[in-house]
């Protein structure tokens, strides 16, 4: 096993994509953990979920054409992230409201309810200083220094995130298939270009970062290097344009569906597809 690999095991740091100063954080540092331990479940992962078939939306059918994709793309990448937040869109199904502000929702266990409040007071905290700062300099002023910014940030989180877990190349399982390493490996390295080494190389080493998730960000691309060889064609990776993928993947993966194959065991592998008809 390359030594690189060695390392990424013995590192005690967290490796993760931090989520923005608006976000509540230990309430985003447990449901990220938990999107760790259940990646590419369809019943217990935590994010980008994706439905099947008979879980979509009536008017889903109106939105499978260019100018609904178009829309649907602006309101994921301005109001994604808050959404998610706040009402679990795009997060894993659960038998009552779940919400990231909540410290007595299903998402969280006991144990970590008082780190919930925690994180409630700073999300509190800082938007009484924001309403300060609108009453000393303007709403303007704020909208435009603090504001603007902020959903330019949410934006790339959401879609970075979107197409690390999002192509038609990457399967979903249910409880009948899934298992640790195959959640891990069903997620595609992306290249930004020059913006992989904005964003600390979080786009181009996520396949790493799911097997080897309390390695630091330091090391990722030389596990990265490491990897490769090693899990052969079970390595996802895509250079495809960030701005093509995101087009293409929300014109191609509207819904999970069975594998097609006849093979029994295969009725717990579902794949990306797009007709609605």
């Amino acid at each position: 096993m390359p030594s690189a690999i060695i390392n990424c095991l013995m590192t005690s740091s967290a490796l993760s994509s931090t989520p923005v100063s608006s976000s509540p954080y230990f309430s985003w540092k447990h449901s990220h953990r938990r999107h760790h331990s259940n990646t590419g479940s369809l019943d217990r992962d935590e994010v980008f979920v994706p439905k099947q078939k008979s879980g979509i939306r009536w008017y889903s059918k109106y939105l499978n054409n260019p100018v609904g994709r178009f829309v649907t793309l602006t309101i994921t990448l301005t109001l994604g992230w808050p959404l998610y937040l706040a009402f679990n869109v795009s997060g894993r199904p659960y038998d009552r409201f779940a919400c990231h502000y909540d410290p007595y929702g299903p998402i969280y266990n006991d144990r970590e309810r008082v780190e919930i409040f925690i994180s409630d007071a700073g999300i509190l905290a800082v938007s009484y200083g924001l309403y300060r700062l609108a009453g000393a300099k303007g709403l303007a002023w704020v909208l435009c220094v603090y504001g603007g910014p902020l959903l330019v940030v949410n934006a790339f989180l959401v879609m970075i995130t979107y197409l690390q877990h999002t192509h038609p190349s990457l399967p979903h399982y249910d409880s009948s298939e899934w298992d640790w390493l195959k959640g891990a490996l069903a997620t595609v390295d992306r290249d930004y270009g020059i913006l992989n080494k904005v964003f600390h190389n979080i786009t181009d080493t996520h396949v790493a970062h799911h097997l080897f998730s309390m390695m630091p960000h330091y090391h990722a691309m030389e596990a990265t290097k490491a990897i490769k060889p090693v899990l052969g064609e079970y390595y996802q990776a895509d250079e495809t344009p960030f701005y093509k993928a995101m087009w293409r993947e929300a014109k191609e993966c509207v819904y999970v569906h069975p594998d097609d194959d006849d093979n029994q065991k295969s009725k717990g592998v579902f794949w990306y597809r797009n007709k609605l008809d």
